[in-house]
């Protein structure tokens, strides 16, 4: 295995981990329309029970997927969760205040009422997914942050990579094409909370208003993602030249990796269409509820192949618009081959969890939630 194979298996292994992350955000998707969802205590608890049985499944891929990042990439780790930290603090904030609203909105000696609690869940359903978007969205537009090497030496100051500002990574939000990115996945996130709660949840009421949210969000999102999408194709991209280093601007470099590495292409659309597939069926057909499947694995194939050509063929995956030599590629950022070629090891062991988490999946699915689902004692 040479140290060009193991970079490159390691963005494909993060590009993976960051397409299931997406898709297990319908978790927040559907959380942030529990009162929109539920005009009563009980139908809210009934959409609150449907998600409270996966949330641990996407805190966990987020930090696997944020550990992975570190000891693969380190260099990009320290940049931007160190530099960036009050973006990533907020994300990792708004997750933790939903496992704690999950365990403590209906305890005993709750004073702060269950609605309390429920709103920090909408609150983690707005902005996990706003921000996580608005972080990703970097990848291609770019951040505020400056790399010296050389600091390593300094005894005084070792410090690597530094953030421009004093803004720790907010500033991401005052780009708008960031921002338009972050509701796309914030879009997306509902249209598949509502596919799984179709799915989940037996209850026609909730099933004919999500129904009715599911056109909605679709539409939306649809002209979020796609602006987002032709621009970022048509755009200039942040290139590198392998045998120097030398990071530049390449007109329409991204669309450029699609053709160059067609089978992305042909993987991208095969996932489009499955997206639309799910959602579209589901609409028109009131008995039809498996379409999370579809639009899910759709989705993960999608996003797969975006966090793919952020990083492939050249291309520099955390670009600076600060100091262009600073942005960082698979081959500047990485960790030594020594730990890659050991960390290639353990993640063979990975399909071993992606079966544990399908038949965990399955019995917990077994039996579609209902009513009296949420008058038992380990109810949320």
């Amino acid at each position: 295995m040479t140290y060009s194979f193991l970079q490159q298996y390691w963005w494909l292994v993060i590009s993976l981990l960051g397409a299931f992350l997406v898709f297990l955000l319908f978790v927040q998707g559907a959380n942030s329309l529990i009162f929109d969802l539920g005009k009563t205590p009980e139908e809210r608890r009934l959409v609150i029970n449907s998600t409270g049985r996966k949330w641990e499944i996407t805190f966990t891929t987020l930090v696997t997927f944020g550990a992975s990042f570190f000891a693969s990439f380190p260099l990009f780790y320290s940049t931007s969760f160190g530099g960036a930290y009050w973006l990533w603090m907020i994300i990792l904030f708004t997750f933790v205040a939903q496992a704690v609203s999950y365990e403590f909105q209906n305890k005993l000696g709750n004073f702060l009422g269950p609605k309390t609690f429920q709103i920090c869940l909408i609150v983690n359903g707005v902005l996990g997914p706003l921000l996580l978007g608005g972080a990703v969205a970097t990848f291609f537009d770019g951040s505020n942050f400056i790399v010296n090497k050389m600091n390593m030496i300094n005894s005084l100051q070792p410090v690597i990579s530094r953030w421009a500002n004093a803004s720790n990574g907010l500033d991401a939000l005052l780009d708008p094409w960031n921002v338009i990115f972050g509701i796309a996945v914030f879009l997306l996130a509902r249209v598949l909370g509502l596919l799984y709660l179709i799915n989940n949840v037996a209850d026609e009421t909730i099933r004919t208003r999500a129904h009715r949210h599911l056109i909605y969000n679709t539409i939306a999102f649809l002209v979020f993602f796609l602006t987002f999408l032709v621009r970022t194709l048509l755009k200039n991209g942040f290139a590198y030249q392998p045998a120097t280093g030398l990071i530049f601007m390449e007109p329409m470099k991204y669309l450029k990796n699609l053709l160059t590495m067609w089978p992305l292409l042909l993987v991208f659309l095969v996932g489009v269409v499955l997206l639309l597939f799910g959602v579209i069926r589901t609409i028109f057909s009131k008995t039809y509820i498996k379409g999370i499947w579809p639009a899910g694995f759709g989705v993960v194939l999608a996003v797969f192949v975006l966090f793919l050509i952020a990083g492939w063929n050249n291309t520099a995956f955390y670009p600076s618009n600060i100091d262009l030599q600073s942005s960082l590629t698979i081959a500047n950022s990485c960790s030594s081959k020594t730990t890659l070629q050991a960390m290639f090891y353990v993640s063979l062991f990975l399909p071993v969890v992606f079966v544990y988490i399908y038949f965990a999946w399955r019995a917990i699915d077994k039996k579609k939630i209902n009513d009296s689902d949420i008058k038992k004692d380990t109810a949320y």
